[in-house]
Formats: structure tokens, C-alpha cells, sequence
């Protein structure tokens, strides 16, 4: 066994554990940084492991859970850092609050136009598949945020919820609805009778595309999921439906699906949705695809795109 004292950030110990630390415990060299960070927890309880950064003395850069004492440097004791992350937050009930938003304003929208435009709306076939898809979308996101994903990372910042609640709950929730439901759109509506919204085999290409790409994003969640072991944090490169040509189909999917949407619609919200949602994945596709080049290395696929096959 080995002492390791650890401090408090640049002396700045959030106040329920400045009577805690410096803390010195007794590990074992094999032992991780995962289990340095349950025995502060053990010392001090309101500063769980997910909530700790923990760094080498003066370093930025934080360890990784899985990294060994003696990996590290430390395996004759030595000095850590410790800084306070702040109350966080599992990612999968952040996941279930952000894609809870568009589920519970629809059938508000929907259901209840007298309250919110003030009349009564017979709902024309594209309000109705507008509908359709959005609930039956963010429904998916539910089931598989409960019994598909596996997060590489437990939790985020409490305080990020706010941010990331609104782009589903504002954009795709509040402004969608607010524009597709109201009377314009409706089943008496010129502006509905005379355009091609009001053409069934256009509406059932729709459909069909649309449902397409949601059975595909399902699919690629799968395979992504069987790659890492239940409680692992394991990597491996992801092959087959839809990977032989981008690193993320699953965004590529989704984004071909809310391409659906707004071509049948429209609808000026839906296009809002369309550019910010797929502006944010391009870039987590971009980051996320360079981290599987630099991980991966040679073994990575040399023509794998990130997201949209043969371009980016």
C-alpha cells in the first residue's frame, strides 16, 4: 500500500469538504483512479466519484477512471488535485427529460386548438402525419434512451440540462407545433387544397421515406449498442448497416428524417429544427470521427466519412 494525499484545486475546496481535505489515503498501486475517487466519497459522501476531477499535481488534464496508481506515476504515493464538478446529473434521465418536451406540447397543440388559436381545426392528412412522426419519433428516443444506450459517461453539469432541454423542447417541441397545427395547415386550408401536401402519393412517399430512415437510425443505435459490453466502457469500430460509408449513420438517418418532415410540411419551424439539428451533429460527427481516427489509427476505414457519405 501506498499514501496519496489529495488537495483541492488551486486551494479552492467547495465548502462541504474543506474540513476533509487534504485527504491522505492508502491504496494499492494496482488500484484505479476510480477507486481513489470512491474512497474520497467514502470520506466525504456529497463529493461522489462523478462529481470529482481528479489530476496530477498542477495538471489541467484530468486521469482516466480506468488508469492504474502506478500507471500514473504514483506508484511509490505521491500528490493528486481534486476539483469539484459541481452536482451532475445521469445522462440518461437528462436524455428522458430533453426528448419528454416534444411529447408532452404536441398533443397540447394538437389536441386543444380552441385554447390556442382560439377555433376549432379539422386536421388535414399532413397535421395528422405531422403528428404521427413526431410522437412516434420521440417515443423511439424514449425506449432506446431506456433499454438501448450505453453511455460512455455517466453524468454532466446539473446546470447543462437547461441548455440542452431547449433545443428539443423549443424547437422542435413549442415552434413546430405552434406552426404546423395552426389553421393554415388545416384540412379546409387554400393554402393546403391547392399544393402537393394534399397529394395522398406524395404524402405516402413521405411516409414511407420517413419510416425508412427511423427503422434505419434504430438499427445503427443497435449495432452501436452490441459493440460495448453491458457496464463496459469499451471501443471497437463499428462495421456494417450504414458504417461502411460514415462513421455516424446514425445521425445521417436522422437527419433524413426530419428532411422528410420538412419538405412535407413546409413548414418554416420545421427547417429551423432541420439547420440547427443538423449543423450541432455535423460537428459531433466531426469531433467524434476524429477521436475514432486518432484511437483506431490505421485499423480505422481510410474512406469512412464522418457523416454524409463521399463528402463530410
Amino acid at each position: 500500500m501506498v499514501a496519496i494525499t489529495i488537495s483541492a484545486s488551486g486551494n479552492r475546496a467547495p465548502a462541504f469538504a474543506r474540513k476533509v481535505l487534504p485527504l491522505t489515503i492508502e491504496v494499492s498501486p494496482e488500484d484505479t483512479i476510480e477507486d481513489v475517487k470512491k474512497k474520497v466519497a467514502a470520506k466525504c459522501p456529497k463529493f461522489y466519484t462523478s462529481r470529482q476531477k481528479i489530476t496530477l499535481k498542477s495538471e489541467k488534464k484530468p486521469l482516466q477512471d480506468d488508469a492504474k496508481v502506478k500507471d500514473v506515476g504514483l506508484g511509490n504515493g505521491g500528490d493528486l488535485d481534486i476539483k469539484d464538478l459541481g452536482p451532475q446529473l445521469g445522462w440518461k434521465f437528462v436524455f428522458v427529460v430533453e426528448y419528454l418536451g416534444p411529447l408532452v406540447i404536441h398533443p397540447i397543440f394538437y389536441h386543444l386548438p380552441e385554447l390556442v388559436y382560439g377555433q376549432a381545426i379539422e386536421h388535414s392528412s399532413v397535421q395528422k402525419l405531422t403528428y404521427a412522426m413526431v410522437m412516434l419519433h420521440f417515443a423511439k428516443r424514449e425506449l432506446e434512451t431506456l433499454f438501448v444506450h450505453r453511455f460512455s459517461h455517466g453524468t454532466m453539469p446539473a446546470r447543462n440540462i437547461f441548455k440542452n432541454s431547449a433545443h428539443y423542447h423549443i424547437f422542435s417541441g413549442l415552434l413546430l407545433a405552434l406552426d404546423v397545427y395552426r389553421p393554415k395547415y388545416a384540412a379546409t386550408s387554400p393554402f393546403v387544397q391547392t399544393s402537393i401536401m394534399n397529394n395522398t402519393n406524395f404524402l405516402l412517399a413521405c411516409t414511407g421515406a420517413w419510416a425508412f430512415f427511423e427503422i434505419s437510425n434504430l438499427i445503427t443505435h443497435v449495432n452501436v449498442r452490441n459493440l460495448r459490453p453491458a457496464g463496459s466502457k469499451k471501443r471497437a469500430i463499428p462495421y456494417g448497416y450504414g458504417f461502411n460509408l460514415v462513421s455516424f449513420p446514425n445521425y445521417l438517418f436522422e437527419i433524413l428524417g426530419w428532411t422528410i418532415v420538412t419538405v412535407m410540411t413546409q413548414s418554416v419551424a420545421a427547417g429551423i429544427f432541420w439547420v440547427l439539428g443538423t449543423g450541432q451533429m455535423a460537428i459531433w460527427a466531426a469531433k467524434k470521427h476524429a477521436n475514432y481516427k486518432k484511437e483506431f489509427g490505421k485499423e480505422y476505414p481510410r474512406k469512412r466519412k464522418a457523416i454524409f457519405p463521399w463528402i463530410f
